[in-house]
C-alpha cells in the first residue's frame, strides 16, 4: 500500500506514479535499451562519419539521442532509488530533450518526405528499423514520459525560446567547427545553403523547438488537466476531481 506521504509527494496532475519500480521503470528501461541499440548500430555499421572529426556527434540526431539517453538513465535511477533529486534532474533534462527530439523527428521526416538525400549523405544506408530508432523512438518515448510520468512543465515561452536559441547557435558553431576539419557537412542540406540561408534555417529550427515546448505543455494540460483546474478542486483530491 502506498503511504499518504508518497501520494502527497506526487504532483496532483501527474497521471502515473513516478519515480516508481513499476510502469515508470519499465518505460525507462525500454528507452535505455532502444537508445543503446541505436548507438550499437553506429558501431556495427560504420560509415565515413566514424573516421571523421567529431564522429557521429556531428549529427543533431545523435546529440539529441545522447540527451534523451541521459534523461532516461536518470529516470531509471530515480525509479530504483525513489530519489526526488534524481527525479528532478530527469525532469530538468526532459525540458531540453523532449522538445529537441520532437524537433528532430519533425525536421527529419519532413525533409525526408521531400528528398531524403538532403539529410542522408550519399553512400550511407540506414535500415528502416534503425531509422525509426534514431528518428522516432526518442520523441515517442520522451512524450510518453512527459505526459504520464512527469509533473507539469512551468517553463514559459521566453525561456523556452532562449534555450532553443542557445542550442541552435551552439550546434551551428559545432557543425562549422567540424566542417573546418572534415571539409564536408554531416547533412548535405547544409552544403546547399549559404551563410544567410543557414542562419534562417537554424532560426526556424529554434522557433520550431520553442513551438514544440509550447505544444507539449498544451497537450499535457489536455491529457492531465491544468493548474487552474487543480486550484479549483476539492482540498485533498489527489486527482483534482
Amino acid at each position: 500500500m502506498v503511504s499518504p506521504q508518497k501520494l502527497l509527494s506526487r504532483h496532483p496532475l501527474q497521471r502515473l506514479p513516478s519515480p516508481s519500480r513499476g510502469v515508470s521503470a519499465i518505460v525507462h528501461i525500454i528507452g535505455i535499451v532502444s537508445f543503446s541499440l541505436s548507438y550499437k548500430y553506429l558501431v556495427d555499421f560504420p560509415t565515413m562519419i566514424n573516421d571523421s572529426y567529431g564522429w557521429h556527434w556531428q549529427y543533431l540526431t545523435i546529440l539529441g539521442l545522447t540527451v534523451a539517453h541521459a534523461t532516461f538513465i536518470f529516470g531509471l535511477l530515480a525509479d530504483i532509488t525513489l530519489s526526488p533529486t534524481l527525479f528532478s534532474i530527469k525532469n530538468s533534462l526532459a525540458l531540453c530533450s523532449a522538445p529537441l527530439e520532437v524537433l528532430i523527428s519533425v525536421l527529419y521526416w519532413g525533409i525526408s518526405a521531400i528528398d531524403k538525400a538532403l539529410v542522408v549523405p550519399p553512400g550511407i544506408h540506414i535500415a528502416p528499423w534503425a531509422d525509426v530508432g534514431f528518428h522516432a523512438m526518442p520523441s515517442i518515448l520522451l512524450v510518453i514520459d512527459m505526459l504520464f510520468l512527469s509533473p507539469p512543465w512551468t517553463i514559459r515561452a521566453a525561456p523556452a525560446l532562449g534555450l532553443s536559441s542557445a542550442i541552435a547557435v551552439g550546434y551551428w558553431a559545432w557543425v562549422d567547427h567540424c566542417f573546418n576539419h572534415n571539409g564536408f557537412y554531416p547533412y548535405p542540406l547544409f552544403a546547399q545553403l549559404d551563410t544567410t540561408q543557414r542562419a534562417i534555417l537554424f532560426s526556424l529550427a529554434a522557433l520550431t523547438m520553442t513551438g514544440s515546448t509550447i505544444i507539449l505543455k498544451w497537450l499535457y494540460g489536455r491529457v492531465n488537466g491544468s493548474q487552474v483546474a487543480q486550484k479549483r478542486s476539492r482540498p485533498g483530491s489527489i486527482k483534482g476531481e
